[in-house]
């Protein structure tokens, strides 16, 4: 039980830091996905994962298929799982991170969460998801 509680504190702090330390509410970050000619810009949400992802942007990676509704995107390092857990309402559109192998899951068909964290959503369409094939990708803050 002593092990538990103290799994607590730390998450309660870390929210507590996220931006309101100074009495301000963090403002939304949004990031711009640029392949295939092509881009796309989606918003984070409020979660830790998703910030230490803003935090390694700029990035230049390779956008890959997989699977018959997403593309991956393969990150240098993984992303930090805190305060992560199973979500609802997972549609297209979603930005998702995949735990076991630490890539980016971009959602353009329906799909179910096992293993995932969702990061955000895109913004206004995500139509280049569905152009075939891998390219080079340039993920940078908006």
């Amino acid at each position: 039980m002593g092990m538990g509680a103290a799994m607590i504190v730390p998450s309660v702090g870390f929210g507590l830091q996220a931006g309101q330390a100074d009495g301000q509410t963090p403002s939304p970050v949004c990031v711009r996905f640029a392949f295939a000619n092509s881009e796309m810009t989606a918003t984070l949400n409020d979660s830790p994962s998703a910030s230490d992802f803003a935090a390694m942007l700029p990035l230049d990676l390779t956008i890959e298929d997989y699977s018959h509704n997403e593309k991956i995107v393969r990150l240098p390092r993984k992303l930090t799982e805190e305060e992560s857990g199973p979500f609802d309402n997972e549609r297209p559109g979603d930005l998702c991170y995949f735990k076991p192998w630490g890539n980016l899951a971009l959602f353009y068909g329906d799909y179910i969460w096992d293993g995932l964290i969702r990061l955000g959503r895109f913004d206004e369409g995500f139509h280049p998801l569905r152009i075939q094939g891998n390219f080079p990708i340039r993920i940078e803050r908006v």
